[in-house]
C-alpha cells in the first residue's frame, strides 16, 4: 500500500476508537447522573453542573483525536519525504 493510503487508514482507525471511547464514558457519565437524580431529585441541579463538566472533559478528547487524524492526513510531516522516495523508486 502507498504512504497516502496508510495515512487515510490510520486516521480513519484513530477516529473511530477515539469516538467509540468518549461515546462509552458519555453513555456511562449520562446514567450514573440520571440514576443520581432519580435518586435524589434535590440534588439534580449539582449533578447537572457536574455532569456536564465531565462531559466536557471526556468530548475534548475526541476533539484531541480529530485533531491528531487530521494532522496525519493534511500537515503530515513525512508527506514530502514519501514523495521523494516514491520519485525515486519510480525512476
Amino acid at each position: 500500500m502507498s504512504f497516502f493510503t496508510m495515512c487515510v487508514l490510520a486516521a480513519g482507525i484513530g477516529m473511530a476508537l477515539g469516538t467509540v471511547g468518549t461515546g462509552i464514558g458519555q453513555g456511562l457519565a449520562v446514567k450514573s447522573a440520571v440514576e443520581g437524580v432519580s435518586r435524589n431529585p434535590g440534588a439534580s441541579g449539582k449533578i447537572l453542573t457536574t455532569m456536564m463538566i465531565g462531559l466536557a472533559m471526556i468530548e475534548s478528547l475526541a476533539i484531541y483525536a480529530l485533531v491528531i487524524c487530521l494532522i496525519i492526513l493534511f500537515a503530515n510531516p513525512y508527506k514530502d519525504l514519501a514523495v521523494e522516495l516514491a520519485k525515486t523508486v519510480a525512476k
